[in-house]
């Protein structure tokens, strides 16, 4: 079986790179490596080169918000890691560090008091308040703004404004992960409560950068906030050029259109970009997992039995060492191995065709006919499998899963859409099984509350289980990291038994930047807060 399975993997992966041929990529205008310019370098002892005064970023999709209060995408993410600051600011460690809050203090478990920082301004100049922070969180919880991780901060009763200076938060429980989440950007009240929808496009923050014009699906561009607390960033200039195609923002980096690109990439990129002495590859483990999400509400899926006949049918470590490169690790659970809570003894499903083949039978699920397809009732087995157009190695992979699916006698589809069709169709239920990622995994309780608990509405198969409901809140609860570790791996042991997800791979980070970009230091988030510091030579 697997031999076959490799060489369907071959061909698909020959058709997907022949139709990715097409795509064209325009270069950045004034770039500084057009073919026959000549590099004009400071040499001698004691000479600095001379510094470019914009640092160019490729990344894969564009932000649907610039609000970070609604962001749901990663660009969406990198732009607010730069035009905003959060109370905290979390660490390569994942520890929180001072940010628009100096210091805090926590009297007892359902009281948080923080004193913020002084002299701080948004971009436009107004001195930021308690006020802010109050409105920032007040909004987020009130169910008509619809913010996707509102649930996030359920356990907040208040924010009140003690002073200026002061903000005090009041929980209605002890909240183990609070602190991890007030990484959230902070927005000016005078400004996006006035009119939010014009606040989403035009974002104004108190972050190293500011957001100067955005073109939708080209670029973004920001200038340096000369005013920022933290010093002004070491670039004047930053563009985030929305390159959708792996390999060819690779391609961008190649020919110096832009500086640094990271995940999602393409193992054949890495391993190009890491024979070329004139750019740095940095691998290491990433806080996401990428995962099969079952529609629960499909009467096919419905079927735990179905769900884990699927789950055997799918060769993780055939899709990490042939599609990813081992860039990627197979999977098993929601809890990802940096986190505290990893226990290795938890597994997924093995790829095990013939007990897939038992439990579609156990389920009703035969060839009654004789024509390859299974059927039941006379309905025959059919389901899609989704994702989207921007990254080719999902789309690789559900086309591998469909010919193994198609093997075991199940009518398997594909379907690929771009990111906002595809988000809208998560979040309305319009898919079978659906291939995706969660990222920025700070906690255990990130990788699960919002995918599980049955009133979430990132809770996109809406699976439904009233004990993982009862231990979701129990693990929101506990202030002792131990007791919190116990609850999630039990979590983690029901959501995977009943394939409520089937988590395919751990997933890496990477960023592969040119050498003459200085002061860059990854983040396993992702974030890109440290472009501030960052230098391009010329």
């Amino acid at each position: 079986m697997k031999k076959k399975g490799l060489c369907a993997l071959v061909s698909i992966a020959f058709l997907v790179t022949a139709a990715m041929t097409g795509c064209s990529y325009k270069a950045p205008e004034n770039s500084s490596s057009q073919a026959g310019t000549p590099q004009t370098t400071t040499e001698g002892k004691g000479e600095q080169a001379a510094k470019s005064d914009e640092l160019k970023v490729g990344l894969d999709v564009d932000a649907g918000t610039m609000d970070p209060r609604l962001s749901r995408d990663t660009t969406a993410a990198r732009v607010t890691d730069l035009v905003f600051d959060g109370l905290i600011r979390l660490s390569d460690k994942m520890e929180a560090l001072p940010s628009l809050a100096e210091k805090w203090e926590n009297p007892d478990p359902t009281t948080w008091v923080f004193t913020l920082r002084k002299g701080v301004t948004f971009h436009d100049g107004t001195p930021f308040t308690a006020q802010d922070v109050k409105f920032t969180y007040d909004s987020l919880l009130d169910p008509n703004f619809k913010a996707p991780y509102a649930k996030l901060y359920a356990p907040i009763a208040s924010v009140d404004v003690i002073d200026d200076s002061t903000v005090k938060f009041t929980l209605k429980q002890p909240y183990g992960p609070l602190l991890s989440y007030l990484d959230l950007g902070i927005v000016p009240k005078h400004l996006a409560e006035k009119d939010p929808q014009a606040f989403s496009f035009n974002p104004v923050g108190t972050g190293p950068y500011k957001m100067v014009k955005w073109d939708k699906n080209s670029k973004i561009a920001f200038e340096a906030n000369e005013q920022y607390w933290g010093g002004p960033a070491k670039t004047k200039k930053l563009t985030y050029f929305i390159i959708p195609d792996n390999t060819t923002r690779v391609s961008a980096l190649e020919a110096g259109d832009v500086d640094l690109v990271h995940s999602p990439l393409s193992p054949q990129d890495i391993t190009k970009i890491k024979n070329n002495n004139n750019f740095t590859v940095i691998e290491t483990e990433g806080l996401g997992f990428t995962y099969l999400n079952y529609n629960t509400t499909n009467p096919i899926l419905s079927d735990v039995r179905v769900r884990q006949a699927f789950a055997h049918l799918v060769d993780k470590k055939l899709i990490s060492e042939s599609l990813y490169a081992g860039m990627d690790k197979p999977g098993e659970t929601p809890l990802i191995p940096p986190s505290w809570a990893f226990d290795p003894s938890i597994k997924g499903f093995s790829y095990d065709p013939v007990e897939a083949k038992r439990l579609f039978d156990e389920a009703g699920w035969k060839d009654t006919n004789n024509d390859g397809f299974l059927d039941k009732d006379g309905q025959k087995l059919t389901v899609t499998l989704s994702t989207h157009t921007e990254d080719p190695n999902r789309i690789q992979t559900v086309e591998f899963l469909q010919n193994e699916f198609a093997k075991a006698g199940v009518d398997a589809k594909v379907s690929t859409t771009e990111w906002p069709t595809f988000s809208a169709n998560m979040m309305s239920q319009k898919f079978d099984i659906a291939l995706l990622g969660w990222l920025s995994l700070v906690d255990p309780d990130r990788a699960m509350y919002g995918q599980f608990q049955s009133q979430s509405e990132n809770n996109y198969g809406k699976y439904n289980n009233p004990k993982v409901d009862e231990l979701l809140d129990k693990g929101r609860a506990s202030l002792d990291q131990a007791e919190r570790a116990k609850i999630y791996q039990e979590i983690a042991k029901t959501v995977t038994e009943e394939v409520a997800y089937d988590v395919v791979l751990y997933q890496g980070y990477v960023a592969m930047h040119s050498n003459k970009l200085t002061g860059f230091k990854e983040h396993p988030k992702g974030s890109l807060y440290n472009l501030k510091d960052v230098e391009v030579n010329k």
